[in-house]
């Protein structure tokens, strides 16, 4: 399906790279390294609606963005290395390292071996309720529900709302407003009981997604045992830290790195806020993650690292290796620093 704003963004970023403007730039506001952001790394094609695309890449692209950055400087290290890094300011190389959030089954059989191939470190993020079956994947399942439905009522305080999905733009219209609906209309506890409700009239199965294709424990401990891993805490339940209480928000980061010591043997000492964008995190939970004891924390911000992010351990911005924009000439544009400003009203060191 056509997405305006994504044309449009490609334009940009064909338009910075093309111009010089990108090469120009990085020597100011190119910073010091990167955090890179996936998600699932597979060949598979996603669901048929397409509507989760962005958060998969394929390991082809994963190798050709290591190789890259590589010939172009950046040195791989892991999440306590590039913590250090920061730490010390700048240094006499650029470095990276990779993120994966939500601990997908494709990090374990098709990932690894790019890393592998290339001797690169890695951290996983995992959410121990995703994993147990607490809570479910629900992007996935509601985009199941979209496409096995005509029409979808909503429970509302007034009544009830009703989506209609009869045609493929009123699906991608239904989804997009039901995940609006899920992340900020209703609490977040009360989300997993909808969705699962949802599920059932729909007739989909809301456990296949999380089953299919998020690891298990024993697969968790097999990765977890791997040189080049380490493995992130991302909360207990995947709940948007910034919608809960303080205490309800600790309570999600401690427990979580809890359980994962139980299960994996080492407690974490990273963190991904689930979510990760403005309405998800702020300096609140900024400052609780240190609290918590984590020694790094990032968020979905779009930003490149710099010194000053010494001061900012808990608010650490991303580049996402995004499933919309799979091509290297994208991803130099964003690592030369110039689309950090330009997506964060002006800022050039991103945090919360």
């Amino acid at each position: 399906m056509f997405d305006r704003a994504e044309v449009l963004r490609k334009l940009a970023l064909d338009a910075a790279h093309y111009s010089g403007l990108a090469s120009l730039a990085k020597p100011l506001v190119g910073g010091i390294g990167a955090i890179l952001m996936l998600h699932r790394v597979t060949a598979q094609p996603g669901g048929p609606l397409g509507f989760n695309r962005h958060l998969s890449i394929t390991p082809d692209f994963l190798d050709q963005v290591i190789g890259d950055m590589k010939g172009r400087g950046y040195r791989f290290v892991s999440m306590d290395e590039a913590v250090d890094r920061i730490r010390a300011g700048t240094g006499h190389e650029l470095f990276a390292t990779i993120t994966a959030d939500d601990a997908y089954r494709d990090n374990l059989t098709e990932a690894l071996p790019v890393f592998e191939k290339h001797g690169t470190p890695f951290t996983i993020y995992v959410a121990p309720g995703l994993i147990d079956g607490a809570v479910d994947l629900w992007w996935n399942v509601i985009e199941d529900i979209v496409g096995a439905s005509d029409r979808i009522d909503l429970p509302a305080a007034k009544g009830t709302i009703t989506l209609d999905a009869s045609s493929p733009k009123k699906k991608a219209e239904a989804n997009r407003r039901l995940e609006n609906y899920l992340t900020g209309e209703i609490p977040e506890e009360e989300q997993c009981a909808v969705v699962r409700e949802l599920a059932r009239r729909a007739g989909v199965d809301f456990d296949l997604p999380r089953c299919k294709t998020l690891m298990n424990w024993d697969e968790l401990r097999t990765i977890a045992g791997h040189p080049l891993a380490t493995i992130g805490a991302h909360t207990v339940h995947h709940y948007s830290l910034r919608r809960l209480p303080a205490e309800k928000a600790m309570r999600e980061m401690t427990e979580a790195r809890a359980i994962l010591e139980d299960r994996l043997g080492r407690a974490p000492l990273h963190l991904a806020y689930p979510y990760g964008y403005v309405s998800a995190v702020g300096p609140r939970e900024a400052g609780i993650a240190g609290e918590a004891g984590f020694v790094s924390a990032v968020t979905t911000r779009h930003g490149l690292l710099h010194s000053q992010h010494a001061g900012h351990l808990h608010a650490l911005p991303r580049i996402s290796l995004n499933g919309r924009y799979q091509r290297i000439r994208y991803l130099r544009t964003m690592l030369s620093g110039i689309t950090a400003p330009l997506t964060n009203r002006g800022k050039v060191l991103v945090t919360v």
